[in-house]
């Protein structure tokens, strides 16, 4: 039903200045809001009104409310806030008690479950929808109730949801969410529709389920000991079932569409379960429990706790650095992160089982393997970095439920476009703010040159849309620019083209996807700096050993370079020669840095570095050398500024398209520490010198509040990093590394 958004016409009382709140219904969630913004509030008075006598005199007694309404009317009258706590059948009555007693600019707001229901009782009692009403819904409860039960503290940590109709007041929405948020509450905001559908599946189904199954163990004959001899996840679970039964009637009668829809699926989910058990499916059984864990897990983990949407307040971290110290002591840094993306995605469209260890469990890599996930591939994992991939082979990925988020990661969503251009469904790919940002043309343009169908959004930019069924054909590309993500991406594509896919790229760029494909036995062709590939081969499951992440190794390379009386070893670190680039150019500034324990695993290379103290010197950065250190390059700035003399980068362009733009940060970085830097349209000048105390800002980029954690061994005074919150995509357990080996950083939740 369509409402329009307006006004009272009648006008009848002027919105009053004191902020009086009418609560009316005073159960434990009226009265838990009651006490709740009272005790964030003192000054606000509490009105409240009940249908049981007994429980407003309760509620005034106990200090819940400050006084008493006689009826509805008279508390409306002097309402600032209306809070409607009382069940969605009785909403429709209660406002047309009060509507002619409504002042224009009173805010009503409720905490009613179903939503939908909510606003069209609101709009038939008032023949439109007040432009100052805020629905709401608070997820959170308690096994007992009535006032007596009100809890100031019940909300705290919990979420509560406000769906504002579309042309609400700014004004009132901004109300309602303060009001929440002083509770201790997360305040989410989402579409009333949605809001039911997410619901119906979150909250209403579980209780559901939890009253069908209490029911029917209670009538079985050996109740009493079925009830007895529960374990507690019995209990856990049907916990919910003690809630009040006359509201979850309610609900069920009013969100009746959406409940049976996820009831629905429900059912199917558990008919394939039954079947897997019926039929000793193994690989079936295990990848549903898997999928089911690992998405639990990983969901909480990318969304910081929030289920349903980004909240509207969010807390960050920044980083306390005390200037000063040295770098003692061996140390392992986590696994490459470009590896462990492409073991995921190899191994999903392998046939057989490929194990492998040394995995990076940090968010960007997580999101790779969440995608495949939800792509049908069974993966157990990861377990102190060991993964187990039930590859589906070449074309045996399934149809995602929904958009595959790839969270800050823009490796998984370039590479993940080469792959699914070929599958027979359609899928869009989204990310995080930071990553909605960034340039993907770069890949759909050769992707269209080859016959898929595929969509970019506003300036080219993420979420990307792909049409599945289409017939690929193969191409050769010459990349205008070098770009391991885009070689990749074409490469890939290729293993479901019509003929020979190849590659020139202007400079070497990492060679990992070829490597790896090699590795899993489909034979890509390397000459020069072209790569070819022919379709209709097949991919043969393997095992893997991470090499550490040469990238995260950087940080602690340039830290014991530029920090004295320094003697540091990293251990096991992957020395592919397309990503070596940061070695080569801290060794022509005159770092001391040797290499023992070489050795290959699994097609790559690595070593062992030994990095002791060494005065660096200003260099003129070789532009050949500038693809094999990209991703390095931030840490790097810090090592120049370290540095007798100046350092002169250029040609490194594609610094100004990461997570943000490097370039530029980091020079207004160094430039607060009172480095000389002057950023170039493809580079940077830094002359070094001495640093000072200073508050830098990441812009949400890992890299960036990482290398300016090294910056503080040779800082005068505290560095303070803004936005480290975005460090776990790249380096889970930096700052406990960073203290272990000497750096003195503490991070703060702000």
């Amino acid at each position: 039903m369509s409402w329009t958004l307006m006004a009272n016409p009648k006008k009848i009382i002027q919105a009053l200045p004191v902020e009086n709140i009418f609560v009316v219904g005073l159960g434990l969630i009226g009265g838990s809001f009651a006490k709740a913004v009272k005790k964030a509030n003192p000054a606000l008075h509490i009105i409240g009104f009940d249908r049981n006598p007994e429980e407003m005199e309760t509620a005034l007694r106990i200090g819940v409310i400050d006084e008493i309404a006689p009826s509805l009317e008279s508390g409306a009258e002097r309402a600032h806030v209306i809070m409607l706590s009382v069940p969605v059948k009785a909403m429709n009555p209660v406002l047309r008690a009060m509507r002619d007693h409504i002042a224009d600019q009173t805010i009503i707001t409720d905490v009613g479950s179903v939503k939908g229901t909510v606003i069209d009782a609101v709009a038939d009692a008032f023949g439109f929808l007040p432009r100052c009403f805020v629905p709401g819904h608070p997820i959170a409860g308690s096994e007992k109730s009535g006032v007596i039960s009100a809890d100031a503290d019940l909300f705290v940590k919990h979420k509560v949801i406000i769906t504002p109709p579309h042309g609400v007041s700014s004004k009132a929405v901004n109300s309602v969410r303060k009001l929440w948020a002083s509770t201790g509450a997360e305040v989410l905001a989402m579409s009333p529709q949605y809001h039911d559908q997410v619901l119906a599946s979150t909250s209403h189904l579980p209780h559901l389920l939890a009253f069908s199954l209490v029911d029917t163990l209670a009538r079985e004959d050996q109740s009493l000991d079925i009830f007895r001899y529960a374990a507690g996840g019995f209990r856990d679970f049907t916990r919910i079932a003690a809630s009040d039964p006359t509201m979850w009637h309610d609900i069920f009668l009013t969100n009746t569409r959406a409940v049976m829809q996820s009831l629905e699926h429900f059912e199917s989910g558990v008919q394939r379960l039954k079947d897997a058990i019926l039929n000793q499916d193994s690989q079936e059984m295990l990848g549903i429990f898997t999928r089911a864990k690992a998405a639990r897990e990983h969901f909480n983990r990318i969304l910081d706790g929030t289920p349903y949407l980004k909240p509207m307040t969010t807390n960050n971290l920044e980083y306390h650095v005390k200037p000063g110290g040295s770098v003692q002591g061996s140390i392992r840094v986590p696994g490459d992160k470009s590896v462990s993306h492409r073991s995921i995605m190899l191994g999903a469209l392998a046939k057989g089982i490929t194990e492998v260890e040394g995995f990076l469990e940090g968010e960007d890599a997580l999101s790779t393997l969440q995608a495949f996930r939800d792509m049908g591939v069974v993966i157990e994992g990861p377990y102190d970095g060991k993964v187990k991939i039930y590859g589906a082979g070449l074309h045996g990925l399934q149809a995602p439920p929904g958009p595959l988020y790839m969270g800050n990661s823009g490796t998984s969503m370039r590479l993940l476009c080469g792959l699914l251009a070929g599958q027979e469904f359609d899928v869009t790919l989204t990310g995080d703010e930071s990553l909605s940002k960034r340039p993907m043309e770069r890949v759909a343009k050769p992707l269209r040159d080859m016959g898929a169908v595929i969509e970019t959004g506003e300036g080219g930019r993420p979420p990307i849309k792909i049409k599945g069924g289409q017939s690929l054909k193969g191409i050769h590309y010459d990349l205008p620019m070098a770009s391991a993500q885009v070689k990749s991406c074409v490469l890939l594509a290729g293993l479901y083209a019509d003929g020979q896919t190849s590659t020139t790229e202007p400079a070497p760029t990492r060679d990992h996807t070829e490597r790896m494909l090699n590795g899993f036995g489909y034979p890509v062709k390397t000459e020069g700096p072209t790569a070819s590939l022919q379709s209709g081969g097949s991919l043969t499951a393997t095992k893997i050993d991470v090499p550490s992440d040469i990238s995260s190794a950087a940080f602690f390379m340039v830290a014991a370079s530029i920090a004295p009386n320094s003697d540091l070893t990293i251990r096991h670190v992957g020395m592919n020669p397309t990503r070596v680039g940061v070695i080569n150019i801290l060794k022509a500034m005159g770092a001391n840095i040797e290499l023992s324990n070489e050795k290959e695993v699994g097609g790559e290379p690595v070593a062992d570095i030994r990095v002791r103290s060494a005065q660096l010197k200003g260099i003129h950065i070789p532009e050949d050398q500038v693809p094999l250190a990209i991703d390095e390059f931030p840490v790097l700035f810090i090592a120049a500024a370290c540095a007798e003399g100046e350092t002169v980068l250029t040609g490194a362009e594609e610094l100004r398209v990461k997570e943000s733009d490097r370039i530029q940060v980091m020079a207004d970085g160094l430039i607060e520490l009172g480095i000389d830097a002057t950023p170039t349209p493809d580079g940077m000048i830094i002359k070094g010198g001495d640093m000072g105390s200073a508050t830098v800002y990441s812009h949400g980029d890992h890299r960036i509040a990482m290398s300016f954690t090294v910056a503080g061994l040779r800082s005068k005074g505290e560095i303070v990093i803004k936005g480290a919150e975005h460090v776990a995509t790249s380096f889970p357990g930096f700052v406990e590394l960073a203290n272990q080996v000497g750096i003195n950083i503490e991070a703060t939740e702000v």
